[in-house]
């Protein structure tokens, strides 16, 4: 709507990317913040609280903390992005499209767990099919509008290949992408805010990198490769970020709401989308680090437990091990934020030191 003023009535302020997206950003935190409230209180009334696994450390405070919260920053954030971007732009619609199909499949999850009163949820099955499913699609529609697909080693300025002439295999490395990247959040998402502030991070990260790949001048200077109209999905990444920020007001440690599935996923594969847009599948190891850790712990432990029946860490993924030494929820949980950050801004010098 706010593209318009100026598209339609010459109103030049909103013909910035940046303005909009610090609009959007302010939208989705306060819309964020007030309807959270509202939904713990529905949630609570419903006990529309997920079951705590029996196989994590005991949390005995945390039984019946309303979960599907992730439906409402998603739903800021949607509201917020369709104030205030372009809407004839096709890398807002696709991320739009993935932030929502995949928060609907989350959610479907979410209330099976909840319905069922256990933590077993929707079939692996059924899950995966549906993920995969909405990645392709998104993936396909990616390559349609012409998106190129350059896979770039961090802090080196040529890409190591170019897939241009390879449509069908760069939707196949999306789609890959998207998948691990969503379970690799979802898999985070164990203690209070422990995904949430990694994300927000994350999004920080490659909001900078999706501006630079989409501002002609930018992308010249630090010889980026340039995405045209790539700039405008910024929009939509700051309104997650403002409406993490609200979610976070009431998912910090003690949390008055969990995301849940609903909420992990569609932010894995928003910060999946926005890597595959600015051309840095690769990077996202050192944006996301922390979801890689935790990914990685729970590989380790299962693999060798199945090989060498014995584990390696207490329990996994590796913030319960950190649990089972002893360590403070807390202290786990802002020591990770602060691997996230240091991460963050190391992956951020790739911009310019290449």
């Amino acid at each position: 709507m706010f593209f318009y003023l100026y598209s339609h009535f010459g109103i030049n302020i909103f013909q910035y990317i940046t303005f909009r997206a610090g609009l959007s950003f302010f939208i989705a935190f306060f819309l964020s913040v007030f309807l959270m409230p509202l939904f713990i209180r529905w949630a609570k009334a419903k006990k529309a609280n997920q079951p705590i696994s029996t196989y994590v450390p005991t949390h005995e405070g945390k039984k019946d903390t309303p979960t599907m919260g992730g439906i409402v920053f998603t739903l800021s954030t949607l509201l917020a992005s369709l104030l205030c971007v372009n809407l004839s732009n096709a890398y807002v619609w696709l991320g739009l499209m993935s932030l929502v199909c995949f928060c609907a499949v989350g959610a479907r999850d979410d209330y099976m767990k909840i319905s069922a009163k256990s933590n077993a949820g929707m079939s692996a099955k059924m899950k995966f099919a549906l993920l995969f499913l909405i990645a392709l699609v998104v993936s396909a529609l990616l390559s349609y509008i012409g998106h190129c697909g350059h896979i770039y080693v961090p802090f080196m300025k040529k890409p190591l290949f170019d897939l241009d002439s390879l449509p069908l295999v760069s939707i196949a490395f999306w789609v890959l992408v998207f998948l691990a990247t969503s379970n690799a959040v979802n898999i985070t998402d164990g203690l209070d805010g422990l995904a949430t502030v990694p994300s927000i991070c994350a999004l920080i990260s490659l909001s900078i990198f999706v501006y630079v790949a989409g501002h002609a001048g930018l992308s010249g200077y630090l010889l980026w490769p340039r995405v045209i109209n790539g700039g405008e999905l910024v929009v939509v990444s700051v309104a997650l970020i403002g409406a993490l920020f609200g979610f976070l007001w009431y998912n910090c440690h003690p949390a008055q709401v969990f995301m849940g599935d609903s909420g992990s996923l569609a932010l894995g594969s928003f910060i999946a989308y926005m890597a595959i847009v600015s051309n840095n599948e690769i990077l996202l190891f050192l944006i996301g680090l922390i979801f890689v850790i935790e990914t990685l712990s729970v590989i380790l432990q299962v693999g060798s437990y199945k090989t060498r029946g014995k584990k390696v860490f207490l329990m996994a993924p590796i913030h319960h091990h950190f649990e089972m030494k002893g360590w403070a929820e807390n202290k786990i949980i802002i020591r990770f934020w602060v691997i996230a950050i240091l991460s963050n801004l190391v992956a951020l010098l790739s911009l310019k030191i290449r």
